[in-house]
């Protein structure tokens, strides 16, 4: 891991940039003080939408659409809505 002023990196950004693509961190510092770090970019780990549902069709579980009533944007009942909590 290299320790580098930030003067150091604006003046040769190129040079460290290589050294990072070869796996190397480079801290980054502001009067002795650590400021940041240059690092390898990594993909992130995200959820496989279609992998889990791969997994839920070997297991045998289908799944449905969602389904919506047609009163669900009917207005409450007055008595419910007067109703106090419990």
């Amino acid at each position: 891991m290299k320790t580098v002023s930030i003067r150091e990196v604006r003046d040769r950004f190129d040079e460290f940039a290589q050294d990072v693509e070869q796996g190397e961190t480079v801290t980054v510092t502001r009067d002795g003080k650590p400021v940041f770090d240059i690092v390898p970019h990594r993909k992130r780990p995200g959820i496989d939408l279609e992998a889990g549902e791969a997994y839920l069709r070997s297991k045998g579980i289908v799944r449905t659409k969602g389904f919506i009533s047609d009163e669900f944007d009917d207005p409450l009942p007055e008595d419910f809505l007067l109703r106090p909590l419990p």
